[in-house]
């Protein structure tokens, strides 16, 4: 059995799309399903990189991936449903696929009945071009490149992941420019946004020293997006070509699987009624069981038929005159494509990794980008440093000198009030107060309102007073009466005066004002009075 197995002859269970012709040789399944759909799953791999992915792209589309029954009455069936991420794990790391023959990967540990497996060069065997295959030895090799790179557990300076959901443009390629170690990324939120932060923190937590350096990543990510839309703009009309054809190849493995899938719906419309047909009529529990399954035959196939109608008009409406315009807009829209909001930060690190390889990052006196193409060369780039915490905090300009402005005419309080309602806000983003106009006062020592009014000549009560030649009472109550023009100067009721003018009122010309002003109100408020009757 061994020196069968390193001739590659030994016959073994073969995964689903392969099977054993008469002379005992190893050939693809004969049903065209079953190929296509297995063809389908590795060029979703192969776009986008991700066996979750591919998961997801199955179910998204409705599709359903065969598998055969190895036990029971039904052994050898092959049996459709949704793929699942186990199974396009088991495909993508088979070798038979790239029509390799293989012996010897796991080893059976017999105290515990556990399987282990090992490494490919402890392996009893393995052939190249045993049979026909899928998919290329080079396309395989590629294939667990790409996987071991995906997980986690393959160590903590594995190259980088595939592209995740988050905004970090630069996930996975940034390369601390200090001690030579893969960064990894944090997110920091900052007012209503969410801002990534790229940490070299390996050393912090495997030893307990400082972290090697953390940056901010927004201004790095900027900086990069525009090298990419630069590098990529030349190209940008054959990228849009390939665009096109991709989607036009999208849509046409589309059809075939639906084409295959309603061929053996229709197969087995026609079994149910050959079988229904040859039943003796007389026999009505057998007779009415199979009308039955040809019914049900019937919806599904009706199911399939409308489902394959739906989908070549979306892929008609997807692939029209205006979709067509619009993928050649491409050529001279590729930067409003990248910022526009609708595009996935996902498509865009995958746009990114097609370019570059890696990022090294230095933060010193300056912040130092060095940027390293797929193709060898290299750029740096020098961005501006991130703005610190506080200074995010910090209230923008335009306030400030608003408050500077207004203080010639308002208190604190009305300030605060204006400006709310022009839509201004404080550095946190948040309505202006009362509170947050005297801090930013005392913090940028704008001058008082109280000084701007003594600089122009206004007078303090008891020198308003004086100069009339009354109490200050008498005076309080002629500002309330609207005798003498004031200004506050704070929200605490206290007032400046204008200097008496000619017409300033005098000395015992206003005596009774107060009953006055007391009639007044009295007369403006009526006291209304209700009788009732006995």
């Amino acid at each position: 059995m061994l020196n069968k197995a390193r001739r590659g002859e030994l016959q073994s269970r073969l995964p689903i799309g392969f099977l054993y012709d008469a002379a005992g040789r190893v050939g693809l399944d004969p049903d065209q399903q079953v190929q296509q759909t297995i063809r389908v799953l590795f060029e979703t791999f192969r776009r986008t990189g991700s066996a979750t992915a591919t998961v997801k792209a199955f179910r998204e589309r409705g599709w359903s991936f065969p598998r055969r029954i190895w036990h029971g009455p039904r052994k050898d069936d092959v049996v459709w449903g949704p793929l699942d991420h186990p199974r396009t794990l088991e495909v993508l790391h088979n070798p038979r696929y790239a029509g390799a023959f293989f012996y010897g990967r796991t080893r059976q540990r017999h105290h515990d009945h556990k399987y282990q497996k090992l490494p490919r060069e402890e392996w009893t065997a393995l052939v190249r071009d045993a049979h026909p295959g899928y998919i290329t030895w080079e396309d395989f090799e590629a294939h667990q490149t790409r996987l071991r790179e995906n997980a986690a557990v393959q160590g903590s300076d594995r190259r980088h992941g595939p592209p995740r959901e988050g905004l970090a443009l630069l996930q996975g390629l940034v390369i601390c420019g200090k001690c030579g170690v893969r960064m990894t990324v944090r997110y920091h939120h900052a007012r209503e946004s969410v801002l990534p932060i790229y940490v070299c923190q390996r050393d912090a937590i495997q030893h307990g020293r400082p972290t090697c350096q953390h940056i901010s990543g927004a201004s790095i990510d900027r900086a990069v997006g525009a090298l990419v839309l630069e590098a990529v703009s030349p190209l940008a009309f054959d990228v849009t070509l390939a665009v096109e054809q991709e989607l036009q190849a999208r849509m046409d493995d589309a059809d075939a699987l639906r084409r295959t899938h309603l061929a053996r719906v229709q197969y087995e419309v026609d079994l149910a009624r050959q079988r229904f047909m040859r039943v003796d009529p007389n026999n009505r529990l057998v007779a009415d069981s199979l009308d039955a399954d040809w019914n049900e035959k019937l919806r599904q196939l009706g199911a399939a038929q409308e489902h394959d109608r739906h989908q070549r008009e979306a892929d008609r409406l997807a692939i029209d005159d205006e979709q067509h315009a619009r993928i050649l807009a491409l050529a001279t829209d590729l930067p409003c494509l990248w910022r526009d909001t609708a595009t996935p930060d996902r498509e865009r690190k995958r746009m990114l990794r097609l370019i570059i390889e890696d990022v090294t990052l230095i933060k010193e006196k300056d912040l130092i980008v060095h940027v390293r193409f797929r193709g060898g060369a290299a750029r740096t780039l020098t961005p501006p440093r991130p703005v610190p915490a506080w200074a995010l905090r910090q209230t923008s300009p335009e306030v400030v000198a608003e408050i500077d402005r207004l203080l010639d005419e308002y208190t604190d309080v009305d300030i605060a009030r204006l400006l709310t309602e022009r839509e201004f806000r404080s550095g946190m983003g948040k309505p202006v107060t009362a509170r947050m106009v005297a801090r930013v006062r005392a913090h940028y020592r704008l001058t008082p309102r109280y000084d701007r009014l003594r600089e122009r000549g206004v007078l303090t009560l008891p020198e308003v007073a004086q100069r009339i030649g009354i109490s200050i009472g008498t005076a309080k109550v002629w500002r309330r009466a609207g005798l003498l023009p004031s200004h506050a100067y704070n929200d605490k009721g206290e007032y400046l005066y204008d200097v008496p003018g000619p017409n300033a009122p005098r000395p015992n010309t206003y005596k009774g004002i107060t009953r006055w002003r007391r009639e007044r109100r009295s007369h403006a408020h009526p006291t209304h009075e209700v009788q009732y009757e006995a």
